[in-house]
């Protein structure tokens, strides 16, 4: 029997931990459109182009996020030659950091973990204070750049495409996404859930037990580092709890915000130019 044919109860479930759990996230808010069946061919053919068109220079840089986790079971269910990594912040949930030990084990896989220079994260905090995020808006994007972005250059530096669980209904700012769009420095970008709902991406969650961070359980829709993340309430926007001090402008890292060649570049170097290092 191969993966793709193999019954969700032979695939295990999400791990059990410690913390309080409620309504299980899959049971919750598992909701397939009507073009589910659709949405998931297309997302497996572009995968597969994606696979097909950069082969060995393609990766998911994944969140760890459910809309990631859908992704990477499509990727290992079908056996596409994409890498799967992921940063590690330095200051992520301790059940985000569980979820990657799980999935590794669940899809017998190595994922790639990339990470922020040590010294300048030491240097960042001791200069502005583990706090700093806090403070202003400024030193919130340079945080941000530090941790994310000069990674992420790292990661994608050897790779002509990634793929990213973006998706149009999460944020006004991503109601323009396009599922294949290239950026000013060559490198493409699919997005292959860009027309998913959440109910999809959930129902595909339930239809094939893919692991997930136990976090959504406790009504955190989208997670990023500790510190700068919190459960939603009724009412809510999915990414509310994402900098919820911050009251105006973009709840984005930088991560996907298109920037031109010479800007990314200075944003390798956040403690350089602290102020401007992330769009």
């Amino acid at each position: 029997m191969t993966p793709a044919d193999a019954p969700a109860s032979r695939l295990g479930a999400p791990a059990d931990t410690a913390a309080p759990r409620l309504a299980p996230a899959s049971r919750l808010h598992a909701r397939a459109s009507a073009n589910y069946a659709t949405l998931r061919a297309q997302a497996l053919d572009l995968l597969r182009s994606a696979a097909e068109q950069h082969a060995g220079h393609v990766v998911l840089a994944s969140s760890l996020g459910v809309e990631d986790m859908v992704l990477t079971d499509m990727i290992r269910r079908h056996g596409l030659d994409i890498a799967v990594a992921t940063l590690d912040t330095g200051a992520l949930h301790a059940e985000t950091l569980e979820l990657l030990q799980r999935a590794q084990r669940h899809y017998d896989m190595s994922i790639e973990v990339w990470r922020p220079p040590q010294q300048a994260v030491v240097e960042f905090v001791g200069r502005h204070g583990s706090d700093a995020m806090y403070r202003s808006v400024e030193l919130r994007h340079a945080c941000c750049a530090l941790r994310k972005l000069e990674p992420l250059g790292r990661m994608l530096d050897a790779r002509s495409a990634w793929i990213t669980g973006l998706r149009r209904e999460q944020s006004a700012q991503r109601g323009g996404l396009q599922a294949r769009q290239q950026g000013s420095d060559g490198r493409v970008k699919f997005s292959p859930l860009v027309d998913w709902s959440l109910g999809d991406v959930w129902q595909y969650v339930a239809d094939f037990a893919v692991p997930y961070n136990t976090l959504h359980d406790r009504f955190y829709p989208s997670i990023g580092c500790a510190p700068c993340t919190r459960a939603v309430t009724l009412g809510e926007d999915q990414r509310a709890g994402r900098w919820w001090w911050e009251r105006d402008g973009e709840k984005e890292c930088g991560l996907h915000v298109e920037r031109n060649p010479a800007a990314g570049a200075a944003s390798r170097d956040p403690l350089a130019s602290e102020t401007g290092a992330s769009a």
